[in-house]
C-alpha cells in the first residue's frame, strides 16, 4: 500500500512513525515533512 501523509506537525510525525511500522505499507511519503519524517518517510 502507498500512503501520503500531508502536514509537518507532530501529528504527521506521529503517524508516519506508526505506518512505517506495518507490514502491508510499501511506500511512505511525507508532503511538506520535517526533519523527524524525512527520516521515516521519502
Amino acid at each position: 500500500m502507498n500512503i501520503l501523509v500531508i502536514g509537518s506537525g507532530g501529528r504527521e510525525h506521529a503517524l508516519a512513525w506508526k505506518l512505517s511500522q506495518s507490514p502491508r505499507v510499501e511506500k511512505l511519503v511525507c508532503a511538506p515533512g520535517n526533519p523527524g519524517t524525512m527520516e521515516i518517510a521519502e
